[in-house]
């Protein structure tokens, strides 16, 4: 069972996340979710633990519990939705917004032909 674990010290390794789980039973990953492009923590990440019952146990016994000076948030992970386009602008990548830049996406003069 995945499990969402929120709210974290940004400076938690898996290492220690993995420890904390341990107690409830086996857990077969830990991933904390970094910033693509800085690489730094973004405070959250997920374990998944081997069964539903001592994934149960970990939730009820450490959702709330501080851990390094910050209250953890600890929930059945959620499926993520398959709503995903790609980026900031989803599917509209066309024109027509202009930014206030000169009425043009990429701003600067605009070529006369």
């Amino acid at each position: 069972m995945k499990i969402y674990a929120g709210n974290l010290s940004y400076d938690i390794t898996e290492e220690e996340l993995r420890q904390e789980f341990l107690a409830f039973g086996e857990v077969e990953s830990v991933s904390i979710i970094t910033d693509k492009y800085s690489g730094r923590p973004k405070g959250f990440g997920f374990i998944e633990m081997a069964s539903k019952s001592e994934a149960d146990a970990a939730i009820a016994s450490l959702n709330g519990k501080i851990l390094r000076e910050r209250t953890i948030v600890v929930n059945e992970a959620r499926p993520r939705p398959d709503n995903r386009s790609g980026g900031f602008y989803g599917d509209r990548r066309g024109g027509g917004f202009s930014g206030g830049r000169g009425g043009r996406a990429g701003g600067g003069r605009q070529r006369r032909y």
